[in-house]
């Protein structure tokens, strides 16, 4: 059976803040002939400081207008603070992805949205085993997909010079903005001065998406430190590069790198200081590219736009309007 898109399917994408995987998703539905409206929650989110309330109030204003003006066949909400937007309308399919950071926040009052938001969608999605794990509700498990053409193996040498680093220390990579606490810097910065290595800690924020595969691959170690993660993509994305990564045991970590040479996964900070000086030491790459066939983007469209046909169709969308036909 030789599936063919006939029909555009028009989509309205909710979404607090797009994220790189957020955007490659958004491409890939629109390769595959789905035309994407995508509306942001207004204002700024930054470190762990949140968004107001009013932001939200002038959000859900702005959707039910879009709505009103523009005929859409389904609405995705993607993270459980916009769902609630997503399903006060009533007319639509409604498709809910949870990231992570609300399904398994530490705030109580989240963690009940985006389970009450999964049930009542047409359908639901989580993108780790870890997620689906915690989630009490029909769903798929569909992992975010890692452009593996920009994240990629590149030379130490050529990278550093990219990147501007005059160094020949090794580099552990600390991949997020340090003022977020849960990321947990200071936990990294000891265990880069415990270390019997001559390992520098370096990190990375706020710079293009397009720039992190050459900061990746001047690096000699990926380091995270978080007490807590849904993902995090930066170790699939490690793993695309043949970065070797230290991480504590979280999200599905474990499970991106089962298999994986030259990492470590623990929360024991002994091991994660083994880990790093041996990898410092060594200086060997890891083999996390020959894993990741499974984590493409070209995969995750795919899914997507089959679990889009089977949300109208349970609205009773015949498959004509859902944008598919079948032939041999």
């Amino acid at each position: 059976m030789i599936r063919t898109v006939t029909t555009t399917l028009k989509v309205l994408q909710l979404v607090t803040s797009p994220r790189p995987f957020f955007d490659q998703q958004i491409a890939a539905l629109e390769d595959r002939g789905v035309d994407c409206t995508v509306l942001s929650v207004p204002g700024a989110h930054e470190g762990d400081s949140s968004r107001s309330p009013t932001a939200y109030a002038r959000y859900y204003a702005e959707v039910l207008s879009e709505l009103r003006s523009t005929e859409y066949d389904l609405v995705h909400a993607n993270y459980g603070l916009v769902a609630p937007v997503a399903l006060a309308q009533p007319i639509r399919p409604v498709v809910t992805t949870l990231w992570g950071t609300d399904l398994m926040s530490d705030r109580g009052w989240l963690r009940s949205i985006s389970r009450l938001s999964a049930r009542r969608a047409d359908a639901a999605i989580v993108p780790s085993p870890a997620m689906s794990r915690e989630l009490e509700a029909d769903h798929e498990l569909i992992p975010f997909g890692v452009d593996t053409d920009l994240f990629r193996p590149i030379p130490r040498e050529a990278a550093r010079e990219r990147v501007g680093w005059e160094t020949d220390r090794p580099v552990a990579l600390f991949p997020y903005d340090r003022t977020r606490s849960v990321k947990d810097f200071p936990r990294a910065r000891r265990l880069v001065e415990r270390a019997d290595a001559d390992l520098e800690l370096r990190t990375v924020s706020g710079v293009d998406h397009e720039e992190i595969p050459y900061y990746m691959n001047a690096s000699d170690v990926l380091l995270v430190t978080s007490s807590r993660e849904s993902g995090p993509m930066v170790v699939k994305e490690a793993a695309a590069c043949n970065l070797p990564v230290v991480s504590t045991d979280v999200g599905f970590v474990r499970e991106t790198l089962e298999g994986v040479a030259n990492c470590v996964v623990s929360d024991a900070d002994s091991e994660l200081v083994d880990g790093l000086e041996r990898i410092a030491t060594d200086g060997s790459r890891a083999n996390g590219r020959e894993t990741i066939d499974d984590l493409g983007v070209d995969a995750l469209g795919d899914r997507l736009l089959d679990v889009y046909r089977r949300a109208i169709g349970r609205r009773g969308v015949d498959d004509r309007k859902a944008g598919v036909s079948y032939g041999v």
